[in-house]
């Protein structure tokens, strides 16, 4: 029986985990240079911790079972949740604002299609403990940045569900949370539907509707005149008064909500094109979240980057590192693999391991695409020399093994 891979999961060749490696590491700095600090929680989790913020509808969603404990156990499904459990565990007490990220692997049991896995991996950035707009500035410049060193531009649209909320305040909050989503869905005629079933009052309904629809550069001005002068359209206007001294370019967006009763104020998306109906690569806000999982009431802003998206459509490319291939005789083939340990401290080395003629082995690293080829042979080496061959120009040189290294490098 000829076994497969799961539905939804990826094999990642040596060439394809490179470019992945590589753009991680581009996301990885630029956190490190802005002072973020990385962390890593556990891959599975205590299922209420999802529940919890998410309720049980979350459980068609996640991978979920039984531990022999016969404790309740989930694989992650995103990693806010579990950043914020960390936060409440652990470092409540630090000084605040905390800034994090993080890379991991998340699961959700859904169906695949482009750009959609059930084993995908999320690039994530958090503060805690800063209700400021500066904080909400900084994380939204951060995935800005961090997007650019992978070679990806991508349109910025910012919104607020403060503003949202402001208008459904008249409303339960149970149903608050479903319109919420329904806004997040683009989804007017169940929004329209749900309205009617609940008997909202004509004047939020119309009033909903338009100021979801608010973008571009008059939405400020008209979301005034919807909501007046309330706390959350000045938070908003400050935010896009650093985004500007930032240099952002964004586009206003009302009709932005995330779709989770966690988000409180500020939140954000940025699209890309070439990635058909998924073109939201990166996504996030401010939220309230650690009071649910039983500490103090504290104010926080993240986002998390589609990494598998960005693959898509990054154009940053690695560069090749150097390799050689280290080819001996018969006579030769321990002093190969002592000169093998000393090259490997500078430079990646192939070692033929199938015990290859000595053609065969110069044949196979020209298909490994070995820059040099390092010469392992009893004349060469009562010289005290190996000889060294440029696989582009055919020249070819005696020198000894130090020679080679500081050549190489």
């Amino acid at each position: 029986m000829e076994l497969q891979k799961p539905r939804g999961t990826r094999d990642f060749l040596p060439e394809e985990m490179r470019k992945r490696k590589y753009i991680e590491n581009k996301l990885r700095e630029v956190a490190t240079r802005w002072g973020y600090g990385e962390i890593k929680t556990p891959t599975f989790e205590h299922i209420e911790l999802f529940t919890l913020k998410s309720g049980d509808g979350i459980l068609g969603e996640i991978y979920n079972f039984k531990d022999k404990g016969d404790r309740e156990i989930a694989l992650r499904p995103e990693l806010t949740a579990p950043v914020v459990r960390m936060y409440v565990e652990e470092l409540q007490k630090s000084p605040k604002p905390l800034k994090f990220f993080y890379f991991d692997n998340c699961f959700r049991y859904e169906r695949p299609q482009k750009g959609r896995f059930r084993e995908f991996f999320q690039f994530g950035v958090e503060i805690i403990g800063s209700a400021r707009p500066e904080s909400d500035a900084e994380v939204i410049a951060l995935a800005a940045q961090m997007l650019k060193s992978a070679g990806v531009n991508g349109d910025l649209h910012i919104g607020h569900i403060g503003i949202v909320r402001t208008l459904l305040k008249e409303i339960k909050p149970e149903y608050q949370g479903k319109i919420m989503r329904l806004v997040d869905k683009k989804d007017d005629k169940g929004l329209e539907d749900f309205l009617d079933q609940i008997n909202a009052p004509d004047d939020i309904r119309g009033k909903l509707f338009r100021l979801i629809g608010l973008r571009g550069e008059n939405a400020m001005h008209e979301a005034q005149e919807l909501v007046g002068d309330i706390e959350a359209l000045t938070q908003f206007k400050a935010l896009l008064d650093l985004l500007d001294v930032y240099g952002l370019e964004y586009q206003v967006d009302l009709g932005i909500a995330r779709g989770l009763d966690y988000y409180t104020g500020m939140v954000f998306e940025i699209y890309c094109e070439g990635l058909g109906a998924q073109n939201q690569v990166c996504g996030g806000g401010s939220y309230r979240l650690a009071q649910l999982f039983g500490g103090e009431d504290t104010p926080s802003t993240g986002y998390a980057i589609g990494f598998d998206r960005i693959m898509e459509i990054c154009e940053a490319k690695p560069v090749v590192s150097k390799c050689i291939a280290v080819v001996s005789f018969e006579d030769t083939r321990k002093e190969a693999i002592i000169i093998a340990q000393k090259l490997r401290m500078h430079v990646a080395t192939y070692l033929d391991v199938m015990g290859r003629k000595f053609k065969d082995q110069i044949a196979y690293a020209n298909t490994i695409g070995a820059s040099h080829i390092v010469i392992v042979g009893r004349n060469e080496l009562d010289a005290g020399k190996v000889a060294l061959k440029d696989m582009s120009t055919g020249e070819q040189e005696l020198l000894s093994v130090e020679e080679v290294i500081n050549k190489l490098n």
